[in-house]
């Protein structure tokens, strides 16, 4: 009786050849790209606009799916279309992740307060929605810092937007540092077609759709197709006071309070 000599060992068994390491890479690349355009993409919040919702160093896992997709969807943004597919219309009080109308290539994160055909003004330091207040209820006196560090003191109120397409009203924080100058004293806006209006929660530090000049940082009314998706929760925040050397001192600066909390 023979023995069968041509059975491999387990560690020849285990070995991997160039080209199925380089399968293996290609696999992980085509499943990160997927997911990043089509699913869900984190995203980092730079500045103080959304105080008190977003903390400046708060990151957030952000729905590609929620409005459908559009050539911004993708990573570089290649133009393979025009418009979007699967479109489902945003609705009122939701946090969105666009393009910026002056240059596609910077991400802005907003609320949208304003849809097509809605009339939208801001009157000493109050919003107005379709010519109706929007209510709000002070929650006290607030303060945080900004992207410079910079401490920004005011009053932090409970805002109360009209619902759309049949969803209730959408309740959100807001902070008001001043009812002067001229983001609290605008025109009426009307909202064209295919675009939206979007604010930030800091209302007095947010370059929003209120300003609509020519200057390189008015944002003016955003198209649909600049919607890149839908802010869904916070899965990690830190606050970055401290050189990045100072290692041990990383955990004090996560606020562990913050993680995995839903953007409303």
């Amino acid at each position: 009786m023979t023995q069968n000599n041509a059975s491999e060992s387990p560690a020849e068994k285990s070995q991997d050849t160039p080209m199925e390491t380089v399968r293996f890479i290609v696999l992980w690349l085509v499943v990160i790209f997927g997911v990043r355009s089509f699913i869900v993409e984190p995203f980092n919040i730079p500045s103080g606009s959304m105080i008190p919702t977003l903390q400046v160093g708060d990151f957030v896992a952000v729905t590609k799916y929620s409005y459908g997709y559009s050539r911004f969807s993708m990573p570089f943004s290649p133009h393979l279309f025009d418009g979007r597919i699967f479109f489902s219309t945003p609705h009122r009080g939701d946090v969105a992740v666009f393009r910026f109308t002056k240059d596609t290539s910077v991400d802005y994160i907003k609320r949208i307060v304003g849809l097509p055909g809605d009339h939208i003004q801001v009157r000493a330091g109050e919003l107005y929605i379709n010519g109706e207040k929007v209510p709000r209820r002070s929650l006290g006196v607030y303060s945080a810092y900004d992207e410079n560090r910079t401490r920004l003191q005011g009053m932090r109120y409970l805002e109360t937007l009209p619902g759309s397409n049949g969803r209730q009203p959408v309740q959100h924080q807001i902070l008001k540092l001043t009812d002067d100058g001229q983001q609290n004293d605008t025109p009426e806006y009307v909202v064209p077609d295919d675009s939206f209006f979007a604010m930030g929660d800091d209302r007095d530090d947010s370059a929003d759709s209120r300003f609509q000049g020519d200057d390189p940082e008015d944002l003016g009314y955003v198209p649909m197709q600049n919607l890149v998706g839908r802010a869904q929760f916070i899965f990690l925040s830190y606050d970055a006071r401290h050189p990045i050397w100072q290692f041990w001192q990383w955990p004090m600066e996560v606020r562990w309070s913050r993680l995995f909390s839903l953007v409303r």
